[in-house]
């Protein structure tokens, strides 16, 4: 395992492919606000390395005798803050969701271009997720019909709490609008939104925009849509 200091965004790269791995270090390397501060071939080495508190982990979902996704939750755990992107080579929706159901914010697939995944890890690092729109659907829609029994009443008094103007960023932010577009839609400036955001987050019990938005597509808060057609179109979501 190899190990540098910090520097800005930390990455983690999790892969049984050793040249692979090696590539895709010298690739992360280079890139300005990038450091790759360890490598892992397996489940103990990147367990190990996880405890360096890395802000990415790039995760292979297929380490040849051992499967990622077993050791996923653990590997968050001990990285306290890190965030998951599983990086592929099986384009497997349901492997994909699984993934993303056990904490993973982003799927980038082995055939995208380093560019590619370079913004995914600048994108995931700010707060985003990093799916395409099939996915993210799918997860909203296993999401709305869970726990349909539960009763919504435990939440009424989360959203009473709620301000007009934090149910106008609510609904806003649902449409897909990032926090420039609410600002301006709303008159107020970016700063303001990422305030209102915070205060929302705190009040429904969230931590994130893609939360945000299930919790409202769920309680009535907003509408969904229908997801783009475009099959490799992605969507991201930011707290900031």
């Amino acid at each position: 395992m190899q190990v540098l200091e910090k520097t800005s965004i930390r990455v983690l790269i999790v892969d049984d492919h050793e040249l692979f791995m090696t590539g895709l270090s010298s690739v992360l390397q280079r890139e300005p606000g990038l450091t790759v501060i360890g490598q892992a071939t397996n489940k103990t080495e990147a367990l190990s390395a996880a405890a360096l508190r890395p802000d990415i982990i790039l995760l292979d979902l297929d380490l040849g005798k051992e499967n990622s996704l077993e050791f996923l939750p653990e590997l968050l755990t001990i990285g306290d803050g890190a965030r998951v992107i599983a990086v592929t080579g099986v384009p497997d929706p349901e492997l994909h969701l699984r993934a993303v159901r056990l904490g993973a914010m982003g799927v980038v697939l082995k055939i995208e271009s380093s560019a590619f995944l370079i913004k995914a890890i600048r994108k995931v690092y700010s707060g985003e997720v990093w799916l395409n729109n099939s996915l993210v659907s799918t997860v909203m829609t296993e999401l709305l019909h869970a726990n349909t029994s539960k009763k919504v009443d435990p939440e009424a008094e989360k959203i009473a709490s709620l301000t007009e103007r934090e149910h106008e960023v609510i609904a806003l932010l649902a449409e897909g609008r990032r926090n420039k577009q609410i600002g301006e839609q709303l008159f107020i400036s970016e700063k303001t939104v990422r305030h209102y955001l915070t205060s929302i987050f705190e009040k429904l019990g969230v931590t994130d925009r893609l939360a945000l938005m299930i919790y409202a597509y769920k309680y009535g808060l907003a509408k969904l849509s229908a997801p783009a057609p475009h099959p490799t179109d992605s969507t991201r979501t930011s707290p900031k």
